[in-house]
């Protein structure tokens, strides 16, 4: 078989054009791999203030050193570096919460809180626990680790609580130690 020069000519610049095409297909292992990897977008605020108020009224004020909120499927705000929330009824103000470390949840309006947690309220009424949920939407606040609550006649702990989120109301689970009884609780004899 007999070819024409411009067909070997054609051949051969197709396998010249082939081969820079495989040189250039060259990919780094490390690169692929970071392609796979999925960057989460965040954000960063520092010495944060911020209300959160429902039909116009102010029922919690947020104060934070440090806020980092996290796009991902489900959305979070992180306060690494402690938060103080201090809850309202309309204007006045109610109780007080305190943490070393939170976790908002924006989509199902719920707060995680670790380290340290304190609550207290406009009686004297003091919660200390390792770790607290609050449920802005059902205004609770509640937990199933070790709670101690002083008040200013009595001392109780407990494990496991729900509380209404300007602990005015509170139920420990499983109470322990000693608690005073109002006599017209007692039935008379």
């Amino acid at each position: 078989m007999i070819y024409k020069l411009p067909y070997i000519k054609f051949i051969k610049a197709a396998c010249i054009a082939g081969c820079f095409f495989l040189y250039a297909c060259h990919n780094d292992y490390q690169q692929v791999q970071n392609l796979a990897t999925k960057k989460i977008p965040t954000d960063t605020a520092t010495n944060v203030l911020s209300y959160f108020s429902q039909n116009g009224l102010t029922k919690a004020k947020l104060t934070s050193p440090l806020m980092t909120m996290l796009q991902a499927d489900t959305p979070k705000t992180e306060f690494p570096k402690t938060l103080h929330v201090d809850f309202y009824d309309s204007v006045k103000l109610q109780s007080k919460l305190f943490a070393k470390y939170g976790l908002y949840y924006s989509n199902k309006h719920l707060v995680f809180l670790r380290d340290s947690v304190i609550v207290f309220n406009m009686e004297g009424d003091t919660l200390r626990s390792e770790e607290l949920w609050w449920d802005q939407e059902r205004e609770l606040i509640y937990t199933n680790k070790d709670v101690h609550i002083r008040k200013p006649d009595e001392k109780i702990d407990g494990t496991g609580l729900t509380a209404n989120q300007n602990f005015s109301s509170w139920t420990i689970t499983n109470a322990k130690g000693p608690i005073s009884v109002p006599d017209s609780t007692l039935p008379s004899n």
